[in-house]
């Protein structure tokens, strides 16, 4: 069976996300963002939202296992951050319903997504740059990366919160996840 954990961030929706992943059929626990990386034993890791960076623990560490992660809000923007993108202040805080592009048919986390789709989000910061390697795979008019990816090393991200009802399609962004965890591992982090 696929284990996925849920790294806890201290975000508001944390125990939704690992709720979607148990409902699709799968071993989840969430741990909290201060467990050793080798304490660590799944299939694939989801980082959680969360307040700010200054809360995000052990995270930076975490990209460096040989796992797929997929980064959710606060997880995305320590994902761009730590491996040389830039996190800046979005235009817009608070929760709010968008509408987002899929910029990429072919991406593995988005790209079978209706290429225009709903979903719930914060903008209080955002990712402005994403890191080498990445690309950005949907966009809205209120933040150019609403998702970024570089599939060669697992590593995927969304501003949005899939795990929520507001979000149109976010259980079908967990299952394309959970098919890029079920293939083979992705290469060592550099």
């Amino acid at each position: 069976m696929t284990r996925i954990l849920v790294v806890d961030n201290h975000g508001q929706f944390t125990h939704l996300e690992k709720r979607a992943l148990r409902d699709l059929g799968v071993e989840t626990e969430i741990v909290d963002n201060d467990t050793p990386p080798g304490d660590l034993d799944a299939d694939g890791l989801v980082l959680s939202g969360g307040p700010d960076m200054d809360r995000r623990g052990r995270c930076a560490e975490y990209l460096e296992m040989d796992v797929p992660i997929l980064g959710i809000c606060l997880g995305m923007q320590v994902m761009a951050g730590e491996l040389g993108g830039a996190v800046g202040s979005g235009d817009y805080g608070g929760y709010a319903d968008v509408t987002v592009e899929v910029t990429d048919p072919d991406d593995p986390l988005v790209g079978s997504l209706a290429p225009e789709t709903r979903v719930w989000a914060s903008h209080a910061d955002e990712v402005t740059e994403v890191p080498p390697g990445f690309s950005v795979t949907a966009r809205s008019d209120v933040c150019d990366v609403e998702a970024m990816s570089d599939p060669d090393r697992g590593l995927y991200g969304v501003q949005w919160h899939p795990e929520v009802s507001h979000t149109a399609e976010g259980e079908e962004v967990f299952e394309n996840f959970l098919s890029v965890c079920r293939r083979e591992r992705p290469a060592t982090r550099q």
